[in-house]
């Protein structure tokens, strides 16, 4: 498993930590949901090929 390190604007990481709260956050969520969110960014650039 990799890490990366991203810088986020105060308001997107609130609105994220807000979402998630929302969700139910456990542990492990922040990630899971970055990772997914992540993941469908690379599918829509693959598509574009």
């Amino acid at each position: 498993m990799g890490w990366i390190r991203v810088r986020l604007s105060d308001e997107v990481e609130r609105r994220f930590r807000v979402k998630v709260a929302e969700l139910g956050g456990k542990k492990g969520d922040l990630s899971r949901y970055f990772e997914e969110a992540v993941k469908e960014w690379l599918e829509k650039r693959e598509e574009r090929r």
